[in-house]
């Protein structure tokens, strides 16, 4: 049961690869990028299940972590194009 959720995840991470490429905007990019994470976190929990080793857990919820930071990284670099305090950036520069 679980190597064909395995598979699936394996299957699944194909067609967000899929969409990565043909996404036609920036943020559709950007979710691939997440969703593929995600998958990957997944994909890394049921290999520790099948292969019995629970540490993997661990791994995937780290990897969760960093995830998430750099979702939320990358979206402030395109928003405001600094990564650093947006309110020392000069006047108007990224700001509507």
């Amino acid at each position: 049961m679980f190597l064909a959720a395995a598979i699936a995840l394996f299957i699944s991470m194909a067609l967000v690869l899929v969409r990565l490429y043909a996404g036609p905007t920036l943020y559709d990019r950007v979710l691939a990028v997440n969703s593929f994470g995600t998958l990957t976190v997944l994909f890394i929990a049921v290999l520790g299940f099948l292969n019995g080793r629970p540490d993997f857990l661990d791994i995937a919820l780290l990897y969760a972590l960093i995830n998430f930071v750099g979702t939320i990284a990358i979206l402030k670099f395109f928003r405001y194009r600094a990564l650093g305090d947006v309110s020392q950036m000069p006047d108007n520069a990224g700001r509507k």
